[in-house]
């Protein structure tokens, strides 16, 4: 089980929020407040614990003009341990 930092409970917020859509990394850490230094271990260690899914984007960035992204969404599981336990947390 995740450890339920703050910063961790502003970024499953986020994922609830948009419940279902894969949403990148610098987008979650835009909408939660929080820098990509802060945000890439969370969802990283979240990955790992089966909390979300995560994939990396095919393309060349020159092509798509940007650095290639990395999507992340809730999984069946962290869905359901969040909301669980974001019920008791409080920031």
């Amino acid at each position: 089980m995740p450890k339920m930092t703050l910063a961790t409970i502003r970024v499953l917020r986020v994922l609830q929020d948009h419940a279902g859509d894969e949403l990148y990394g610098r987008e979650i850490g835009w909408l939660s407040g929080l820098p990509s230094g802060t945000v890439t271990p969370i969802l990283a260690r979240l990955v790992r614990e089966g909390w979300l899914e995560g994939r990396r984007e095919n393309g060349d960035p020159a092509k798509l003009g940007r650095p290639v992204r990395s999507y992340y969404k809730l999984t069946e599981t962290g869905a359901r341990e969040s909301g669980a336990r974001l019920g008791k947390e409080k920031p």
